[in-house]
């Protein structure tokens, strides 16, 4: 008999795993050169583990949780604990700490040390959000 290998296509997980790649490495101000510098593999094949094109081997997903920092169980949920976090708008919010702008503001937010000008930072961005013009839906 002649038996071919295949290998498994990314799933969810896979995905998810290369999304707290993304956005770990961009919390650490980190670029893809410089992690897989570090790794020791190339850039581009870090830009495959973030968008869930290819799948992280232990080993490889071990070493990148040393670089950045956190442990290996980081990159693991259990089902609950996604189930909770997508009910609870946690995608969304995940999402939007990928951009490069949002990291910027988390990074200089962290950085004020006054609790009452972070306070007053926050009611400002609420109330500009709150005043930012809404889509609207054509209805002709």
């Amino acid at each position: 008999m002649d038996f071919k290998l295949k290998t498994k296509a990314p799933d969810s997980r896979d995905i998810e795993v290369g999304r707290l790649i993304r956005a770990q490495r961009l919390v650490r101000r980190m670029s893809q050169t410089e992690l897989g510098t570090r790794v020791g593999i190339t850039f581009q094949q870090i830009q495959k583990y973030e968008k869930g094109v290819n799948r992280v081997g232990a080993g490889r997903l071990t070493r990148i949780a040393e670089v950045l920092g956190v442990p290996v169980a980081f990159f693991f949920g259990t089902a609950e604990q996604s189930a909770a976090n997508t009910s609870k708008g946690y995608n969304a919010a995940f999402a939007f700490l990928e951009t490069a702008g949002a990291v910027r503001l988390v990074h200089a937010y962290a950085e004020i040390k006054n609790p009452h000008i972070r306070r007053a930072l926050v009611t400002l961005a609420e109330q500009i959000a709150s005043d930012a013009p809404k889509k609207r839906r054509r209805t002709d």
